[in-house]
């Protein structure tokens, strides 16, 4: 029996809440390739309307399934999303930047405040999720901080989460912490803790500046120095809520 099938037969039967973070923090960072790390792995996933890891999922259903019980129906947005797809979201907003006057490190700022470089997505991983409550009046935009705030339409959503998405093994990533730094609060983006940390902590090791900057179709790659990446790691990356780093 391989190390992840072990780890994944051993927890089944304990609450990822309730073991501790180092025990996290040991697991074998290598069982994690480069390309499943970036978005170009052909990794198996799961899921009704979304791709997510079969863990990641089993454990969605189980946090969907009780929030139910409250007239809330927690229905996931956005889930995995390759590198390709990345690129061409980072790819149109540069374009649209600069047409709207932008210079190019200006639309590079601009994305990353709530779009990532491709190849460092957490949506990489099939770890992460976007959620809305799918029995609310839906708005125009639903990822907008104001729709989880008081009054908003997400807001009993939002509160239940707050108090139960832990003990499913679900945090929020991108907290409303006014010292963090990096993307600007998420209230909708929550990642599955027990893979993330180990996906996180080899994701540590690798040369993101030259994954990023090989890509010849990367719009703005030639403004992305290697001091403009090692900050973009230290506060796009890793600035998160603390929990999930290893």
């Amino acid at each position: 029996m391989n190390r992840r099938s072990f780890i994944n037969k051993s927890v089944l039967t304990a609450s990822a809440s309730l073991l501790p973070l180092s025990f996290w923090n040991s697991l074998d960072s290598e069982e994690f390739t480069i390309e499943e790390l970036t978005g170009k792995a052909n990794t198996k996933f799961y899921g009704n309307g979304y791709l997510v890891r079969k863990e990641v999922n089993e454990a969605f259903i189980k946090m969907q399934a009780a929030a139910k019980k409250e007239n809330i129906n927690i229905q996931i947005v956005s889930a995995y999303r390759g590198y390709k797809r990345q690129k061409q979201i980072f790819n149109a907003k540069f374009t649209r930047y600069t047409h709207q006057g932008l210079n190019e490190i200006e639309a590079i700022n601009k994305i990353i405040e709530y779009s990532t470089i491709p190849g460092t997505s957490r949506h990489h991983w099939g770890t992460d999720i976007d959620i809305i409550d799918a029995n609310a009046t839906q708005p125009k935009n639903v990822l907008l901080p104001k729709n989880y705030e008081l009054e908003g339409v997400y807001y009993k959503m939002k509160m239940w989460l707050n108090e139960h998405s832990e003990k499913f093994g679900f945090y929020i990533v991108y907290t409303n912490n006014p010292n963090r730094k990096g993307f600007y609060p998420e209230p909708w983006h929550f990642s599955y803790r027990k893979i993330a940390l180990p996906m996180l902590k080899a994701y540590q090791k690798i040369d993101i500046h030259k994954i990023i900057t090989n890509d010849t179709n990367l719009k703005g790659r030639n403004f992305l120095s290697t001091a403009f990446i090692d900050r973009y790691k230290n506060d796009n990356i890793f600035d998160i809520n603390p929990a999930l780093l290893p």
